[in-house]
């Protein structure tokens, strides 16, 4: 089952709690994770109760059931944390996207591919969008033309995945390159 706390889904399941485990002995492992063996259910609550802690139900398909004395909400917040911690590390390269202008100074310019390849340095795909304004539209080789430059600057860092033209727009898609990839040319280089 998945618990939902503050509006976010949770991986970490429901464990049975103190009164809510229906087994008449249990294997009980004590705070510090020594075996104290197979004891009824009613005094596994008590030694829990005494010690202030849960007795929390860690593993139901054993018989008898696997059951631990511990700080049930501690532990919970552990878990959850766990799993942030998993997630953040997990992070997917996403789509970023710059704009440019097919009549863009010399220096903008230079500014777009310095943070084009910042981007790409952190793992991400970057999206050139060239827009036309008015007349513009009847030269796109003035927009290709950027975006070739922006690609050749940005060659060691980032594959052209994709292109395309809209009717008022064209665009470019660059994908990182893989760590690996540049280190083996890096050790190429080298030798």
């Amino acid at each position: 089952m998945n618990t939902v706390s503050g509006g976010r889904k949770s991986i970490v399941k429901e464990l049975l709690t103190n009164r809510r485990i229906r087994a008449r002995e249990v294997r009980l492992i004590g705070e510090d994770g020594e075996q104290l063996g197979v004891v009824p259910l009613q005094k596994a609550l008590q030694m829990a109760y005494e010690r202030g802690l849960d007795l929390v139900q860690v593993a139901s398909t054993m018989t008898p059931p696997v059951c631990r004395i511990l700080d049930y909400g501690k532990y919970k917040y552990e878990q959850n944390k766990k799993e942030r911690k998993a997630k953040r590390g997990q992070r997917v390269g996403l789509l970023r996207e710059v704009r440019l202008r097919p009549k863009i100074e010399e220096h903008d310019l230079q500014a777009k591919i310095k943070t084009t390849k910042k981007l790409l340095e952190e793992g991400n795909k970057v999206r050139l969008l060239l827009r036309f304004r008015g007349r513009e539209v009847i030269y796109p080789e003035l927009g290709w033309n950027v975006l070739r430059k922006v690609a050749e600057a940005s060659k060691e860092l980032a594959v052209v995945s994709s292109s395309g033209n809209a009717e008022r727009s064209i665009a470019l898609i660059l994908s990182p390159v893989s760590q690996k990839k540049s280190k083996e040319t890096e050790t190429d280089a080298k030798t």
